[in-house]
């Protein structure tokens, strides 16, 4: 499940986004960075964005969006949406300072600028990048913000050992948690072993009750990741084919044939199939208790159209797996949730790890929040028990603990839930997908191979990123919006500096 402003390891430009994995840090290669301003519209434009962050006013977001964004780019999404965005970026940083510009080898338009700034909070390096029209008053087409490499001209950081690494680590959580930048639990490990896991902030704000390690948080879109190993389990079973037409198990009161025909089980895989998102103004309009099983979607999606051509380009689509679900129905002839509880979790021991019912009293179970802002500039807490689905499924939206989806780590490295030969697949890339396999997001160089998957929505922010190559497993679950890219990204550059 995806919010609009959290990305799987991809940034987009439809509205300002965050992303531990983002294309400004990930792909842009050899780069210098320089304290001087490029004599540009669209670097003017990065300082301003800069500024009206800093100020964190709603009122100044405002105005500032209404009047500087293109009409394309400011309606894409309602204005206290934008407004939302620029508040919560200033939550998790309360304040960047200006570092300098960047500049890539591969040289960018003038159109496009890259600022880098140091978060206040984390001391983290971020990029403001904005994209603006050609000509004049160069209106604001695109703002992606997004951690980012140190720049060029600073003394790299001392090396560390993993008892310092674990002491900056701790440090940190206690900070951005003491600024209410956190809460959530943490686990690393390296090799099978964990070095670090800890609990922090609150899973009730109502009632004060403490987070713990195995205190269950919202996953967001990482269920695509079961959804993605159910669907290998079947193809090693000889059940179904990547390469089957998804018309083969899914009748016409879900897609008409002459869409399902031109789909493949890869193209939902890797998100490729030209579908979109059922988290339509339909869904946000209805009751959420309508929404229980994967058929009780059926209305949301068949009236889908194809936004292009299955297999020609990647456009990341919930819908895609809501269907992988059905397939799953399809072919065992039970029930998703069944198949995923017997063949996931229960054989590793995730015993924590469902999708459970938001309506029912479930132990130990976090409520997501999100720190929203007055038009005066007075904030408070909201929880989403209203704005989520009652209960997850395919697509996301389920429940698990960082210990739970360490065991899930092991056991794939292992080849105890698919082969190892099926998982190397699943974490393979794809055509018109280098960066997404099946299920799985991948980045990194070789040798530095990081595959995984993230999660967003308001009061759900979750990450688990497997180290393919040095070992390393890193889980990160928050019940504040933008909770675990933060303390991804530390732990990131701690692993950076480890010797």
């Amino acid at each position: 499940m995806k919010h609009h402003s959290r990305t799987v390891f991809a940034a987009t430009m439809l509205a300002v986004t965050f992303s531990p994995l983002a294309v400004a840090q990930r792909t842009a290669g050899p780069y210098k960075d320089s304290r001087q301003t490029p004599d540009t519209a669209a670097a003017r434009r990065a300082l301003e964005v800069l500024d009206v962050i800093n100020a964190n006013d709603p009122q100044r977001t405002r105005a500032y969006v209404t009047n500087n964004f293109a009409p394309s780019f400011r309606d894409a999404l309602p204005m206290d949406e934008h407004v939302a965005t620029f508040a919560s970026v200033y939550q998790t940083s309360h304040g960047f300072k200006r570092y300098g510009f960047r500049h890539y080898d591969t040289p960018r338009p003038d159109t496009e600028a890259v600022l880098i700034i140091r978060n206040e909070l984390t001391d983290g390096w971020n990029a403001i990048v904005v994209e603006v029209d050609a000509t004049a008053p160069h209106a604001i087409r695109g703002v992606q913000f997004a951690p980012a490499r140190p720049p060029s001209d600073l003394t790299p950081e001392g090396r560390i050992n993993e008892t310092t690494l674990v002491a900056e680590l701790r440090a940190f959580l206690d900070r951005v948690t003491a600024a209410e930048a956190f809460s959530g639990s943490v686990l690393l490990a390296k090799n099978g072993k964990v070095l670090f896991q800890g609990a922090y902030g609150v899973a009730s704000r109502r009632f004060d009750v403490p987070n713990r390690i195995d205190t269950k948080f919202n996953l967001g879109s990482m269920n695509k990741m079961f959804t993605a190993v159910a669907i290998a389990q079947l193809v090693e079973r000889g059940k179904l084919s990547f390469s089957d037409p998804i018309s083969t198990f899914l009748s016409t009161d879900w897609l008409p044939r002459e869409i399902t025909e031109k789909i493949t089980v890869e193209h939902l895989l890797t998100h490729t199939s030209g579908l979109g998102s059922y988290f339509s103004p339909a869904f946000m309009e209805a009751s959420r208790t309508r929404f229980r099983t994967i058929n009780d979607y059926k209305p949301l999606v068949n009236g889908e159209t194809l936004s292009f051509d299955p297999g020609t380009q990647w456009a990341y689509s919930n819908t895609g797996f809501l269907l992988l679900g059905a397939i799953v129905e399809s072919v065992t002839g039970g029930s998703y949730f069944d198949y995923v509880r017997k063949n996931v979790y229960v054989p590793v021991a995730m015993i924590n790890t469902d999708a459970y019912a938001m309506d029912q009293p479930i132990p130990n179970l976090a409520i997501g929040y999100s720190k929203e802002t007055t038009p005066v500039g007075n904030s408070y807490w909201t929880n989403n028990i209203f704005k989520h689905v009652v209960s997850g499924g395919p697509a996301g939206g389920g429940f698990s603990t960082v210990e739970d989806l360490f065991r899930f780590d092991q056991a794939m490295r292992s080849g105890k839930l698919v082969n190892k030969k099926t998982a190397d697949l699943l974490w393979s890339v794809k055509p018109n997908s280098p960066d997404y396999g099946y299920g799985f997001g991948l980045r990194g160089a070789p040798g530095a191979r990081i595959v995984g998957h993230n999660g967003g929505f308001p009061g759900i922010s979750a990450s688990l990123s497997m180290h393919l190559d040095t070992g390393f497993t890193v889980a990160v679950l928050s019940n504040y919006d933008e909770g675990a890219p933060i303390v991804l990204q530390k732990i990131e550059a701690l692993l950076a500096r480890l010797q």
